[in-house]
């Protein structure tokens, strides 16, 4: 009877070509199927059940891939809260980047990063973040915004880094003078409070939950193959640092697409000789800041290229207008007011003199490139230098693409290009062999998508900022 039983099931299986629950009647010695019906199962099992079918050859491998929906993969390469936990809901938001995680409520990138270095988790809540919050968000376990949608600096930036973000959250407030959060039945939740933040479902909770680890072996593995194999996109990786560079190596992206020059920056070590760039009265002030960022961002290039040795890389020039870097509360600027020599009221002034009406419209990408040009130039040669040690020898050269941030015109392309051109010559020199390496452009602007066969005309490639295009 049980090898009987065994036959139909496996024919339901194999004709239907499916995992399917067989309901059965035994009498008298007889099996009577009473009715097959496909098994309800989880986004993990759905995975486990179509690598099984093709395994044993009832499906193929194209018909496998159809069958997962592409966001539960994305989810099942995130850890996520079990499925057992019961959800005490604080409020909920937009689901800005999946994945889920523990930790202390925080309401600073300060305190972000002061509880890492205490080998603590940190959930960073903030109305919106900015360039400054960078950092704790690196720190971070999971970033929570009271403002912004799918496609805010926080959405962004947090789907860059692989970090659980929810943004818009509705029904709460908060208090910036105490710090708290006040959910709509009344509770409050202050910093070092234990939440936990759910991006694939855009919920935040009270409390810390237990997580199932991300499945990123075995049967996604297998899956991600067969894909490879019968693709026909390409598909690049954002990545502004060298470990972010690694991740994208080890899961198999075509190269990275996007390197966002300003995140190196933002490092502890680093805000310091970037801040006295912005600070400097002189050219000699401002060239000795650049010197020390060019050994700084030659080392970065450097490892990001041994990391894709083989594949290209698209490194965006320096983007954000220079205040981003500057301090802003008190004990920041009394601390970069010590770093850079200056008087406290100084350094006010500094940051007074530019600050901007609309900061995303303002003095920032090749604007800035064009009348600071100096920096495009540091990070420029930056690059070469780095390319041209990591190809000594090699069968395997990697060839920088050096992307123009928020163009217009091609004049802008046109001006800024020549200087780059004119470094890579002199680099060339050092090393004496050419240097190899692609110049375009990042369309993010309405008239630069308007005119952009115009600006082809001096660019090898363009790249489409559809998020702030849209």
């Amino acid at each position: 009877i049980l090898d009987a039983l065994r036959d139909i099931v496996g024919r339901v299986r194999g004709e239907l070509r499916d995992a399917f629950r067989v309901d059965f009647l035994l009498k008298d010695g007889r099996i009577y199927i009473i009715d097959a019906v496909p098994v309800r199962r989880s986004p993990r099992a759905a995975l486990r059940v179509v690598v099984d079918l093709v395994r044993d050859g009832v499906i193929d491998e194209a018909q496998a891939l159809l069958r997962i929906d592409p966001a539960s993969l994305v989810d099942l390469l995130h850890p996520q809260i079990a499925r057992q936990v019961v959800r005490d809901p604080i409020a909920r938001g937009l689901s800005a980047s999946p994945g889920a995680a523990s930790g202390r409520l925080v309401f600073s990138a300060e305190a972000a990063q002061a509880l890492a270095a205490q080998d603590q988790s940190a959930i960073l809540l903030r109305a919106e973040t900015g360039a400054d919050d960078v950092r704790g968000m690196h720190s971070a376990k999971a970033v929570v915004t009271m403002r912004g949608g799918m496609t805010s600096h926080a959405a962004v930036i947090a789907r860059g880094i692989g970090l659980p973000c929810v943004v818009g959250l509705s029904d709460v407030r908060l208090d910036p003078a105490t710090p708290k959060l006040i959910a709509s039945d009344g509770r409050e939740f202050g910093e070092g409070d234990p939440v936990t933040v759910d991006g694939t479902t855009g919920e935040m909770l009270a409390g810390e939950a237990e997580m199932t680890p991300p499945d990123v072996g075995g049967a996604v593995e297998e899956l991600l193959a067969w894909a490879d194999s019968i693709r026909e996109l390409g598909v690049r990786a954002n990545a502004d640092t060298p470990a972010e560079a690694k991740t994208a190596r080890e899961f198999g992206a075509d190269g990275i697409g996007l390197c966002r020059t300003e995140h190196m920056f933002l490092e502890a070590e680093r805000i310091g000789p970037m801040r006295e760039m912005v600070f400097a009265e002189s050219d000699a002030e401002r060239r000795s800041a650049l010197e020390r960022l060019l050994t700084m961002q030659r080392a970065d290039f450097a490892e990001m290229f041994e990391i894709m040795r083989g594949l290209p890389v698209t490194i965006r020039l320096l983007d954000p207008p220079l205040h981003e870097f500057l301090p802003s509360d008190p004990h920041e600027i009394e601390e970069a007011a010590t770093q850079t020599g200056r008087t406290v009221a100084a350094v006010r002034a500094r940051i007074g003199a530019l600050a901007e009406v609309n900061p995303m419209l303002g003095m920032r990408g090749i604007r800035l490139g064009l009348l600071v040009p100096e920096i495009y130039e540091m990070q420029a040669r930056a690059i070469f230098e780095a390319a041209a040690a990591t190809n000594v020898g090699s069968s395997n050269p990697v060839v920088p693409e050096i992307m123009l941030p928020l163009v217009s015109a091609n004049r802008e392309v046109e001006i800024v290009k020549a200087r780059i051109e004119a470094v890579a010559e002199r680099a060339a020199r050092d090393v004496g062999r050419p240097i190899s390496y692609r110049l375009g452009v990042m369309v993010e602007t309405p008239r630069a998508a308007l005119r952009a066969s115009d600006i082809a005309a001096s660019s090898e490639f363009l790249s489409f900022g559809t998020n702030d295009l849209t």
